[in-house]
């Protein structure tokens, strides 16, 4: 029997839980929770990597092995299927992404006591936590920190500035929010940065956009071999690991299918990659996300038939999904409800949900449990490392 101070598991914000129920915060799976409230540290405790670990809030779980990461999310996508009486045939083993492998990240910079900071914010906090090292980005996305702090430090006065980065196929697009070179210096400054640091591109928005500062080439991202051409702000997966897991599962299960949708398309992560062995409807609201999309479809002569649609306020109704067999489906957190409906009332024999909230995911699919479809098989998906954010792919089919 386990003792009842014995952590069991991981909570879903982080905190390990005993055997009794108590969290207790930067406990790992076997730790010991002591009288004094002090911890004893289990097999599946960790040293964790980053000196920044316990204040910034890019992570919240260094403190636990690779073991102990898979189990949360396994456990997390598991126990949200249990949660709406899913009852998945088969839930496989995560796919985890590896440290140094994030290609995309948020960050800020401030103007701290003269000094730029720069990194992600504290837990439950605006403060900035200044970076010194990072083993969740990829290594070209942090080498690029020092020479912005150093860029930075040349401004005057207070600055809150929001950074985007994203690793694409040309080097890095930077986008830098609530910042605007002041005269002719600091714009030449600011050019020799770009050309300096190779920069793919350079957006700056003042709160109505992001607007194109430096360019050199159209800046692209290779979607199932294709080059796309890359919207600023555009949603691109968070490692190219956790890219191939998804669609990976996508291709397997959709194999054969000869008219598929692809709803929440973006730029076409998933239609891409279906087109060889499929005619793919692709539904997007980003009308700049949908034209690129389109746009490569069509240079490449694929059989990509391309909508912009709010999928939100106007799904694809059960009566267009008349001959398509497969349909995957990529929403945001917020997850598909209304859309979800309509498939459930479609009759479509495989739908491929992808999600990255498994509870809207989960109250999601309960349509379709009730309109007859089974969870065949659950894969979930840990691109975000140490963190306790998880994402999904799973297999409903339709029962004769």
């Amino acid at each position: 029997m386990t003792d009842s101070n014995t952590i069991i598991r991981i909570a879903a914000k982080g905190d390990g839980v005993t055997a009794d129920g108590r969290h207790v915060a930067m406990a790992a799976p076997g730790d010991v929770l002591l009288p004094d409230g002090s911890l004893e540290h289990g097999p599946h405790h960790a040293a964790p990597p980053c000196r920044h670990f316990g204040t910034c809030g890019a992570c919240q779980l260094q403190h636990c092995d690779d073991a102990a990461l898979a189990e949360f999310v396994h456990n997390r996508v598991a126990f949200a299927a249990q949660s709406q009486e899913l009852d998945p045939a088969h839930v496989a083993a995560p796919a985890m992404s590896p440290p140094h492998s994030r290609r995309r990240a948020s960050l800020r910079a401030i103007n701290g006591g003269g000094r730029p900071l720069i990194g992600f914010t504290q837990a439950g906090s605006h403060k900035v936590v200044d970076m010194r090292e990072c083993h969740v980005l990829h290594p070209r996305l942090f080498e690029l920190v020092r020479p912005l702090r150093h860029y930075l430090a040349q401004l005057k006065g207070r600055y809150a500035i929001a950074i985007e980065m994203t690793l694409v196929d040309q080097g890095i697009d930077l986008n830098l929010g609530g910042f605007a070179p002041e005269g002719l210096e600091q714009t030449e400054t600011l050019l020799d940065f770009c050309r300096d640091q190779g920069l793919a591109r350079l957006t700056l928005d003042h709160g109505f956009g992001a607007e194109s500062f430096w360019e050199p080439e159209p800046v692209t991202v290779t979607l199932g071999g294709y080059p796309v051409a890359f919207p600023p702000g555009a949603f691109l997966q968070a490692t190219q690991h956790g890219e191939d897991a998804l669609v990976g599962a996508a291709r397997e299960w959709l194999a054969g299918c000869g008219r598929v949708a692809d709803l929440f398309a973006g730029l076409g992560t998933f239609a891409l990659a279906l087109a060889d062995t499929s005619q793919v409807m692709a539904a997007e609201a980003d009308a700049a996300a949908i034209n690129a999309l389109r746009l490569v479809a069509n240079r490449s002569r694929l059989s990509v038939e391309c909508a912009h649609r709010d999928l939100f306020r106007n799904p694809v109704r059960a009566e267009e999904l008349a001959g398509f067999d497969g349909v995957v489906l990529d929403p945001p957190r917020a997850g598909a409800r209304t859309q979800v409906e309509q498939l459930a009332a479609s009759g479509v024999s495989r739908i491929v949900y992808i999600s990255c909230n498994p509870s809207s995911w989960a109250r999601d699919c309960v349509q379709l449990k009730e309109a007859g479809y089974r969870l065949q098989e659950l894969r979930p998906v840990g691109q975000f490392r140490w963190s306790t954010h998880v994402e999904l792919a799973s297999l409903f089919v339709r029962q004769a």
